[in-house]
């Protein structure tokens, strides 16, 4: 029975100092930039263990690539020094030393991104300010709609008084004239109840 291994979860940091010129040196002049990455991510799935040494599984920051490029195509350096971090099976790889012009280019990017995300961030709070804005102004207008919706039931009430009012004040003047009249009451017609249903 095969027994059953735990994947360590485990942070494995190391340097290297990673030769260049014996692998590029064989290669035509317009290959010796991409065969010096290819070098670089052999030999750290070769030191760091990577399974089936599986190239696909070593990454490479972007300032490793631009400082193998910076010289172009054709002179990449003979040497780099970089910092390897396996995480899991992912072996991430990054410059030791990045020469004055990538350490400027790094801490703009740097800045950049830090800009973008403090403009995220305060995209996000106006829009949640505006939301609250909103809720407040419904919440408002709902108290106004309430009080005018009583205000008018209230009028409504009172009309419907008045005129009840108005109305019992008509029948009893109309009565009273009825009264003083030459034939008194009238009587109303009858009406067949067959009438009425239609």
């Amino acid at each position: 029975m095969a027994k059953k291994t735990e994947v360590r979860a485990e942070k494995i940091e190391r340097e290297y100092i990673i030769p260049l010129r014996e692998k590029c040196r064989v290669v035509p002049r317009y290959r010796k930039s991409e065969k010096a990455i290819k070098t670089i991510k052999e030999f750290i799935a070769k030191h760091m263990k990577v399974k089936d040494r599986d190239l696909t599984k070593v990454r490479l920051d972007s300032y490793v690539n631009e400082l193998v490029w910076s010289r172009g195509i054709k002179n990449p350096p003979h040497k780099i020094k970089v910092k390897a971090i396996k995480e899991g099976e992912i072996v991430r790889v990054g410059v030791v030393e990045l020469p004055a012009r990538l350490k400027f280019k790094k801490q703009r990017e740097e800045n950049v991104s830090k800009k973008a995300v403090e403009a995220v961030k305060k995209k996000k709070t106006l829009l949640e300010k505006a939301a609250e804005a909103k809720k407040e102004k419904e919440e408002s207008k709902t108290e106004e709609q309430k009080t005018d919706e009583a205000d008018k039931k209230t009028e409504a009430e009172e009309k419907k008084s008045a005129v009840v009012e108005a109305g019992k004040a008509m029948e009893k003047a109309a009565a009273k004239q009825m009264k003083h009249q030459k034939g008194g009451k009238k009587k109303e017609p009858k009406i067949h109840r067959m009438a009425l249903q239609k």
